[in-house]
């Protein structure tokens, strides 16, 4: 295992694209691209909290900001690409984007760091054509998602239930047929990925371990970590590098905390990348 780089306030949502690692940290509120030999470069200051990425197909970043959805354009602005106030009260945790162009975010369903009463998450949609609608509901805790190399799968990490979920893709982009596509045991899921054999890597911050399994929750692989894993990506040249984003966890009220105990690391895997992101 490497470590790529360390000091990192929450390191989140990475994302392998155009060469580099690209990951949010959403302490610092940065968007940081980082290369294989540890070269890095801020991207992006995001004035939100917490915030993930992703790319259109063949387009700008987007980003997900508290009830928007920013878009990072050339000159290195953020301007609105969508505000989906009108859909969450709580504003947007994750995002992936299929290679349509549907944007697939989603947010819990109560205020989690005020200390809210537990609701439900839900899923919601951006098409393209700028509609947007909610397409998943009681999702007790939404967290990453991925969609098949074919596009027909949207696969969430729910955290709180400890499965993923399966909703088929419909061709208006809507979501169907929910299933638990794994029960993950005592496992917690947050950062997920698909690599080329169907199978999925999860990153489990309480249980200190990335872990990859196939549909129905056989466990193939895990990667123990001596601190949370928040979140995991394949990339590098072959696809084949699994990069891990890791940091001690003491709970929402010690997020601002100094010293900075987050770390990029990055190992070796079986498979390589698929799907989205």
């Amino acid at each position: 295992m490497r470590k790529l780089m360390e000091g990192i306030g929450l390191g989140e949502s990475p994302r392998w694209h155009e060469g580099r690692l690209h990951f949010a940290d959403w302490v610092g509120h940065e968007v940081i691209a980082l290369e294989e030999d540890g070269k890095r470069d801020v991207v992006a200051t995001v004035d939100a909290f917490p915030f993930s990425i992703d790319w259109l197909p063949a387009g700008p970043m987007l980003i997900t900001a508290g009830k928007e959805l920013l878009r990072l354009e050339a000159d290195g602005t953020l301007v609105t690409h969508r505000d989906l106030s009108d859909l969450s009260e709580y504003g947007w945790n994750e995002i992936v984007v299929d290679g349509n162009g549907n944007a697939y975010v989603n947010g819990p369903g109560f205020d989690m760091m005020g200390g809210g009463e537990f609701a439900p998450g839900i899923i919601a949609l951006l098409r393209p054509d700028g509609s947007a609608e909610t397409v998943g509901k009681d999702v007790a805790f939404p967290n990453g998602m991925a969609v098949t190399p074919d596009g027909s799968k949207l696969i969430v990490a729910d955290s709180y239930a400890k499965e993923l979920i399966g909703f088929e893709i419909k061709e208006d982009g809507r979501l169907a047929n929910r299933t638990t596509w794994a029960d993950l045991g005592d496992g917690v899921p947050d950062g997920i990925c698909i690599d080329a054999e169907g199978a999925v890597w999860y990153a489990d911050v309480p249980n200190k371990r990335c872990v990859r399994v196939r549909e129905g929750g056989e466990v193939l692989q895990t990667i123990e970590v001596d601190r949370g894993c928040f979140a995991c990506m394949l990339g590098g040249a072959d696809g084949r590098t699994l990069f891990m984003t890791a940091q001690e966890w003491n709970g929402p009220e010690g997020i601002f905390n100094e010293p900075r105990t987050g770390q990029v690391l990055a190992i070796e895997a079986p498979a390589a990348h698929a799907g989205h992101p």
